[in-house]
């Protein structure tokens, strides 16, 4: 399961925004939507300017445009073993003024889902699936589509600072994998959306130092309407078994306020850049879905995590080096909440709205992005690596059965990623592409008296359920590519 969820921010924003998960699921790059100029060095960013993604990280950053432009960014992946994939297609302008800059960007996403039927985590045979008005052919059952915009204005208050703000939406008609982590689930169907405000300060001091700051806030909300197929037993002395459909609808909400705090400068003179970050987030989590893949009460709860980096980049004439090295320490703090009076197992009885279960978790995330560019010409080649470390701590109280338990998980993901820039007299041309690994999609393996147990978990509703079969995750890489064209306004 996710903390909060599989993916609620944009993954080229996610220095500012912070986002805590505890499966190493394979989520796709949904949320690349953005061009950049150094995604194909590994997406390094503390002290090496990326143009183009700037302003829609910190709006402020816009002032930097040296003139308007047009651009668009086709983004394409898929995941491997049929798993998923999205197209792309966003639009967006630039402006830029003496005193004035700002910028509009929409894109339009279809989001192929992966197949429910491969890799065993549906025990039922597509015929039968259909039979019982459960068509996984139908076309919100394959295929969604998510609209997204940004909008960003912002003044330059003097010859050296200025001020932004931005908003972000989306109209979300699905979350890449999160059919996976509904492991009995028989088909499943995903509306919401999504908003982040952000204001955001930049400041340039003499000798070439640069001060950024920026206040957001984000809010995600989906709902989850899982269909599943219970099994009862209709003729016991002849042992039929007769399946009854039904719909649960989980809430996904999280609510977050941030801070960031960046500032890099040259250091000598050939070419070297010192920088750094500090990034905080209070994340709430009202309604967090009750996954079955790994089925931990956990509603409501509270986050707390932070980003501290240093960054180094050398840039000459013809070659571009970056490196980032980012620590990210985090807590959480989730419970289940009785609907009821309940009785525990030593005697005593939890009040209506005590908790049931208390879960704390302890995250440790380390991240390493590095990557060079050279320029021969108007062609310019980039290669890059971004490696990932996840590290978490889990103790748990059931309060009800007087239980205690602990979980230690980690693992690690590598990005190594390409890029190719072809500077032309009236447009830009960029290719960037990175490949996934260390991912997988996660399901659970049937048995043949699954189908009993899961009958009999629905019907108690037992509030910790184990799932119906041995956890599995199957490997899966992402494979992505984005092309950019730009083309300036003069």
């Amino acid at each position: 399961m996710l903390l909060a969820s599989v993916a609620t921010l944009p993954a080229q924003l996610s220095g500012q925004l912070i986002s805590l998960k505890t499966v190493p699921i394979a989520a796709g790059d949904q949320f690349l939507i953005f061009p950049s100029e150094n995604l194909g060095m590994g997406g390094v960013s503390i002290a090496l300017n990326d143009r183009l993604l700037d302003p829609y990280v910190n709006p402020a950053r816009g002032a930097h445009f040296g003139e308007s432009q047009v651009f668009s960014s086709p983004t394409f992946y898929s995941v491997s073993n049929r798993a998923g994939s999205a197209r792309t297609i966003p639009v967006g302008s630039n402006f830029t003024s003496r005193d004035w800059f700002g910028g509009v960007f929409v894109a339009l996403q279809n989001l192929r889902r992966g197949n429910q039927f491969f890799g065993g985590p549906v025990p039922l045979f597509e015929g039968d699936a259909i039979r019982l008005g459960i068509n996984p052919n139908t076309l919100s059952n394959r295929s969604s589509t998510n609209k997204y915009f940004n909008f960003h204005i912002g003044r330059n208050l003097n010859a050296t600072t200025s001020l932004g703000a931005s908003i972000m939406g989306a109209d979300l008609g699905g979350i890449d994998g999160v059919e996976h982590l509904y492991a009995l689930a028989s088909g499943i169907a995903q509306n919401g959306n999504m908003i982040d405000v952000r204001v955001g300060l930049s400041k340039e001091f003499e000798g070439d130092g640069e001060l950024e700051a920026v206040l957001l806030h984000h809010r995600f909300n989906m709902n989850h309407d899982v269909g599943y197929v219970d099994w009862f037993l209709a003729d016991s002395t002849n042992w039929i078994w007769e399946p009854n459909t039904r719909i649960e609808r989980n809430q996904d909400r999280s609510r977050t306020w941030g801070a960031h705090l960046g500032y890099n400068q040259p250091v000598g003179e050939n070419g070297w850049r010192l920088g750094g970050i500090v990034t905080a987030n209070r994340k709430l989590h009202p309604k967090i879905p009750n996954y079955e893949i790994m089925n931990i009460p956990r509603d409501p709860g509270y986050s707390n995590a932070f980003n501290l980096g240093v960054g180094l980049s050398k840039v000459t004439e013809k070659t571009k080096f970056g490196i980032d090295l980012i620590y990210e320490p985090a807590a959480s703090e989730t419970w289940a909440e009785a609907e009821g009076p309940v009785p525990t197992a030593s005697g005593d009885t939890i009040p209506s709205g005590g908790k049931t279960v208390e879960n704390s978790f302890d995250f440790s995330n380390a991240f390493i992005n590095m990557g060079v560019a050279h320029q021969t010409g108007n062609v310019a080649l980039q290669l890059g690596l971004r490696v990932s470390a996840y590290d978490f701590h889990l103790d748990q109280w059931d309060n009800v059965a007087d239980t205690f338990r602990r979980q230690d998980e980690d693992w690690m993901e590598w990005v190594p990623s390409w890029g190719l820039t072809i500077g032309l007299v009236d447009l830009q041309l960029r290719y960037m592409g990175r490949v996934t690994s260390g991912t997988g999609r996660p399901g659970v393996a049937w048995t043949g008296a699954a189908a009993d147990r899961a009958a009999t978990a629905a019907a108690a509703n037992d509030i910790l359920l184990a799932p119906s079969g041995p956890l599995t995750l199957q490997d899966a890489t992402v494979l992505t590519h984005q092309v950019s064209i730009s083309i300036p306004i003069r």
